[in-house]
């Protein structure tokens, strides 16, 4: 499942929780408990309290879940925030005997979701070269789409066409030129 989909998933779930669904609560707890330990356990440097933290950690998801705001953050950037203020709480509160570490150093677990402008500029570039094979001759357009979208090779492509393998890769060779030109105009 790629980051996207799972982002989506991680969302939904949350809204459902604000709903009150403890299927869904477990649903979140299953896909990021790992993650949120990892992070408390690297503030505390104790087990013991790492698990507290995130008993701690879900807790406050189940009750504050209607506070998850998608346009703002993540799912797992809002978890992990949870996550590392509720370990770093503790370590203030004095319930951690000592850091090995300063709570500085605790390291940011990056959002694997791609940021909106990363989205936004994929799909301006999808759009473009989408566009540009629309300008091509058909039977180029659907031999580049077929090779480099469909993966089918030059010679299942020829014998579709019912023509030549050189005849084929002819085609294709002119296609890319003229799709790159009309991409870097």
């Amino acid at each position: 499942m790629d980051a996207e989909t799972r982002r989506r998933q991680l969302a939904a779930a949350l809204r459902r929780v604000a709903g009150g669904d403890r299927a869904a609560l477990r649903l979140v707890y299953d896909e990021t408990a790992a993650k949120l330990f990892g992070v408390s356990l690297r503030i505390l440097n104790d087990r013991s309290e790492a698990e507290d933290v995130l008993q701690e950690v879900y807790l406050n998801v189940w009750r504050k879940a209607a506070g998850f705001d998608e346009s703002r953050a993540s799912p797992i950037t809002w978890l992990v925030a949870i996550a590392r203020n509720r370990a770093i709480d503790r370590v203030r509160s004095g319930g951690v005997a000592r850091l090995s570490a300063p709570i500085e150093a605790a390291d940011d677990v990056p959002d694997p979701a791609p940021i909106a402008a990363e989205t936004l500029e994929s799909a301006q570039e999808n759009r473009r070269l989408y566009s540009c094979l629309e300008e091509l001759e058909i039977r180029q357009s659907a031999a580049i789409r077929a090779a480099f979208m469909d993966g089918l090779t030059y010679e299942d492509l020829a014998e579709r066409a019912g023509v030549p393998l050189g005849t084929m890769k002819s085609w294709i060779r002119r296609g890319l030129a003229k799709l790159r030109a009309c991409l870097e105009r």
